[in-house]
């Protein structure tokens, strides 16, 4: 069996119960040493092979997997995050699919989640914003034409921005261009959940400037939208009581 698991934003003790659980049963581990912390193999057994998907190719990933498989072993491929945000867990299912090797997906927090945290943020503030487009930059790897950075920003939602720390005074340029204001409120979060973790609040104007000033060039998430200091919203329906839920009757 081949377990996918979400490592979480950064922190060890953010994995899931699962998760954790998986780590601790597994034979072999693939992780993506480029952004898990390294600290969670430490819930490995003492016999165990680890791999860091880091320095691998696809093809290599899939070869020990199904090395594993074949020797009665049960693996583990660590992802950040939850694997479903830019985990690329596809590719390696549907090879697993055409090979008849068994898998399952274990959820994990994502880093988007984990930024929340950092600023004590509410993303979905009533009569502020209530969806968070989640998106990134073209860089090597293209972006479809239909999901521009521009065509989001006329949402005015809020907007969480992964793996384009190093472009953004092209992003705020789309940014701005597709309709937000340039003292639109956003933030950087460096590493959310990790011990160097850091947070700036900034504006969509001065995000190149905030993350150059701080030394901020890669394992970042931007924040973008009134969400991020929104002082003005309404209160949640959910709690007012004038409004009656089929748990509570109003009692105004």
């Amino acid at each position: 069996m081949i377990h996918f698991v979400g490592a979480g934003p950064g922190a060890p003790d953010l994995i899931t119960v699962r998760g954790k659980q998986y780590l601790e049963e597994a034979d072999v581990i693939i992780y993506a040493g480029s952004l898990v912390n390294p600290q969670l193999l430490e819930y490995s057994k003492d016999v165990c092979t680890i791999y860091n998907s880091a320095k691998m190719t696809l093809e290599e990933v899939i070869s020990v997997m199904e090395k594993a498989e074949k020797e009665g072993k049960t693996t583990v491929r660590l992802h950040t995050g939850d694997p479903c945000i830019y985990g690329a867990i596809r590719e390696q299912m549907d090879i697993l699919d055409e090979k008849g090797i068994a898998y399952d997906s274990c959820p994990g927090v994502s880093s988007f989640c984990g930024a929340a945290s950092a600023l004590n943020l509410e993303y979905t503030l009533p009569e502020i914003s209530q969806s968070v487009i989640i998106t990134r930059m073209e860089g090597r790897t293209p972006v479809p034409s239909k999901e521009s950075i521009q065509s989001f920003a006329a949402h005015q939602a809020s907007m969480v921005i992964f793996l384009s720390t190093g472009m953004l005074e092209e992003l705020s340029r789309r940014l701005i261009e597709g309709g937000y204001r340039e003292d639109t409120p956003a933030a950087i979060v460096y590493k959310a959940t990790w011990p160097d973790e850091k947070k700036f609040i900034c504006t969509v104007g001065t995000l190149a400037k905030t993350a150059a000033d701080n030394n901020i060039t890669k394992t970042a998430l931007m924040i973008i939208g009134d969400a991020v200091n929104a002082a003005d919203y309404d209160r949640s329906k959910l709690y007012d009581p004038s409004f009656t839920t089929e748990f509570r009757k109003a009692t105004k």
